[in-house]
């Protein structure tokens, strides 16, 4: 998949027409999944370019001056992206001018010279330009055939970004990946931590997710996947884990810091600085509790992988 960020790099050198789709796509869930699915069988009939126009940061920290935590930082939505067969996506930095930019000339002046677009499909609640005026009835008007995909419901709710949120925070993982359509995950850099993990015979991979929002303090069962941060779109090995995230109470805990997220990965010894991981939530394992010594949160770490195992196992034999 190609990525833009400089609407002035395009059109794309010998460019054909593009299927677009428009939006945040934040956590790329069922309702996401459907309307990038239309757009790569469109794409793909008609050989045109299935293309995403998405946004670098949420439009929300512009417009309300805060943004909520997101589900996928646009690292994480463009892998998402990938798998789902887009060719080409654009990222757009949502700033003053593009928010005041009338939707006709979003339109006329940004997406047709550059992208080329012959077809649009968009979601049920899709709006873009000054106000959100711009929609599916604006497009036709200009002449473009567009397709409305309807949304999609789980357990008598529509899915959204936001109940997602919600769910996650709350700790919900199975509700969560039910709207989801894959396991929670959050993609992060390996960086230098502590390596306490180590001294206790349990090395960690501490993770920068770069805002992106996580499950509760506690640990958990996953799945971690390593990616090459040259090429992301590239899974280099997966491997059982345990994750813990919080404050770690028993040794270092400091009053207004963000929780840390640590990930021990299962039968795996090598150096993961510098690689990014991608981290599938499995299944609670227990809360965060702080400990009477090393010791002690070092057996409770062995019961840990041990139950972890189990877990994993038992998601194996499904």
């Amino acid at each position: 998949m190609i990525t833009t960020c400089d609407p002035a790099e395009l059109p794309l050198p010998g460019a054909r027409g593009a299927v677009l789709s428009l939006g945040v796509f934040d956590g790329v869930h069922l309702g996401h999944q459907a309307i990038l699915a239309r757009n790569v069988e469109l794409a793909r009939a008609a050989n045109l370019l299935a293309t995403v126009v998405t946004f670098r940061s949420h439009p929300k920290g512009v417009i309300l001056g805060r943004a909520p935590r997101t589900l996928t930082t646009l690292a994480h939505r463009l892998e998402l992206f990938r798998r789902a067969g887009i060719d080409h996506t654009l990222a757009l930095e949502f700033d003053a001018e593009l928010r005041s930019m009338s939707p006709e000339k979003f339109v006329r002046e940004l997406l047709v010279p550059r992208l080329l677009p012959e077809r649009f499909v968009l979601g049920f609640d899709s709006k873009f330009g000054r106000d959100r005026a711009g929609g599916p009835a604006l497009l036709r008007e200009l002449g473009f055939e567009v397709d409305v995909v309807p949304k999609v419901v789980v357990a008598q709710r529509a899915v959204s970004s936001s109940a997602i949120r919600e769910a996650v925070e709350l700790g919900d993982l199975a509700g969560a990946a039910c709207m989801l359509g894959r396991p929670v995950s959050v993609l992060g850099e390996v960086v230098r931590g502590a390596e306490l993990g180590r001294a206790l015979g349990f090395p960690t991979a501490n993770l920068d997710l770069h805002h992106e929002l996580h499950p509760p303090p506690g640990v958990y069962a996953c799945r971690a996947h390593l990616v090459d941060p040259q090429a992301p779109a590239e899974v280099l090995a997966s491997h059982p884990a345990v994750a813990n995230i919080g404050f770690r109470p028993t040794v270092a805990a400091t009053p207004g810091e963000e929780p840390h997220v640590e990930v021990h990965l299962l039968d795996f010894d090598g150096d993961l600085y510098g690689t990014f991981v991608e981290l599938e939530f499995v299944a609670p394992l227990r809360g965060e509790r702080r400990f009477a010594d090393l010791d002690a949160l070092k057996a409770q770490i062995a019961r840990d992988v041990e139950d972890a195992r189990r877990h994993l196992a038992a998601r194996e034999s499904r």
